[in-house]
């Protein structure tokens, strides 16, 4: 079939294999995100240094193609679903390798903390952990850092890099379920942090 095309029916033919291969991917990361309320599973005690052991193990092939180090401590236990957790890791440490610096080798480095906050006006505190997940990617403008975190927001082409833009409003939905809160902190060529606020007990 493909020898009976010329030059443009190929090239019409390929566009439209990309684009339902591009629609069949949107539509598996919009049942993701749904998925996160509509499948969650109950919350367990978790060991997140075990979820980061596994997501490496994944990523294992990535990791080596990149020549990326990923660095981490003992991380916390803590109630949570495990396969949201596995996702969460996996979204931030799959963007940490994707939007490396041209030419420079991908360094993620995975701490946590456990710390108190405030909550709201009164003077009770509340125990969390915050964990960071910092690389020396390409990085982004601040003023963006509300907005990576909605459906469909992408800061780069598809050209430049695949993806949905979704995955992480997977993330955000995924913390925002835990009862916890997700942020962003970068610059333009000086990689990023993302630091994930949960609850400790």
């Amino acid at each position: 079939f493909g020898k009976a095309l010329d030059e443009r029916g190929r090239d019409y033919l390929e566009r439209m294999q990309g684009a339902a291969q591009r629609m069949q991917t949107l539509i598996q990361d919009l049942l993701t995100f749904s998925r996160v309320t509509s499948q969650a599973q109950p919350l367990e005690s978790v060991n997140l240094t075990e979820i980061v052991e596994g997501v490496l193990s994944d990523l294992e092939i990535r990791i080596h193609q990149t020549e990326a180090k990923v660095e981490f401590g003992t991380l916390p236990e803590l109630e949570a679903d495990p396969l949201q957790m596995r996702q969460l890791f996996q979204n931030l440490i799959g963007n940490a390798l994707k939007f490396a610096r041209p030419g420079i080798s991908p360094i993620v480095t995975i701490s946590s903390e456990r710390c108190q906050i405030h909550i709201g006006q009164a003077e009770e505190t509340s125990d969390v952990y915050r964990i960071s997940i910092a690389d020396n990617g390409i990085g982004f403008d601040e003023k963006y850092g509300d907005r990576i975190f909605k459906v469909f927001q992408r800061l780069h082409g598809r050209s430049e890099y695949e993806g949905t833009g979704i995955g992480l409003a997977v993330c955000a939905k995924i913390v925002e379920r835990h009862g916890g809160n997700i942020e962003a902190r970068s610059q333009p060529g000086q990689g990023a942090t993302f630091t994930i606020t949960l609850p400790a007990c």
